[in-house]
């Protein structure tokens, strides 16, 4: 990725100066970097809400419930853990915060759930199905308030920034699907070798 950021760059330079336009580029990179801080500081406020929320959930026993809640679909996806579990509770949790569309938030969630999965895994080097799935499912996540992308709508002047949940709902459960099928189907294929 950085050799394609710095390639980025220096076909931006050369462009630039081949074409006269310097002082635009140097100016674009000073307003960009301003604009990039006052996105920061928008987004800030969104996730420090939901992470304290998420963080109050969890110390208030409401992470237990919630896994109890989901445990019915973990079970089928997940079936060699215990409802009860640390893997089950930090897979809810990320979940949970998935749907909320805090991805920064889930982030300690999904790193927890690798470490126990990998503890359960005798640490191997080597991912098993369950955690390939739990990475599948991490990166078709389903959002159903995807609080980042309204905040960022809302700040650039969208006078409805909700009106693309029922797409972005549409597109979020066939990504899932989708990842979830493909995950099955290479976990019986990797069965089916190993015999």
């Amino acid at each position: 990725m950085n050799y394609i950021w710095a390639l980025l760059m220096i076909i931006s330079i050369f462009c630039a100066f081949t074409t006269g336009r310097m002082p635009i580029l140097s100016n674009s990179i000073l307003t960009g970097a301003g604009k990039a801080v006052e996105l920061v500081i928008s987004l800030l406020g969104a996730m420090a809400l939901w992470t304290g929320l998420m963080k109050v959930a969890e110390k208030s026993g409401i992470t237990d419930l919630l896994a109890k809640l989901f445990y019915p679909i973990l079970k089928i996806i997940f079936p060699e853990y215990k409802k009860d579990s640390k893997v089950s509770k930090a897979i809810c949790m990320n979940i949970t915060a998935n749907l909320l569309g805090l991805g920064n938030a889930s982030t300690p969630f999904g790193l927890n759930a690798i470490k126990e999965m990998s503890k359960l895994n005798g640490n191997s080097n080597t991912a098993n199905n369950s955690m390939v799935m739990f990475v599948v499912i991490n990166t078709a996540c389903l959002q159903l308030i995807p609080t980042s992308l309204i905040v960022l709508r809302q700040k650039y002047g969208s006078h409805d920034p909700f009106d693309i949940l029922p797409l972005l709902w549409i597109i979020s459960i066939t990504a899932l699907t989708i990842g979830i099928i493909a995950a099955k189907i290479s976990e019986r294929i990797g069965k089916k070798n190993d015999k």
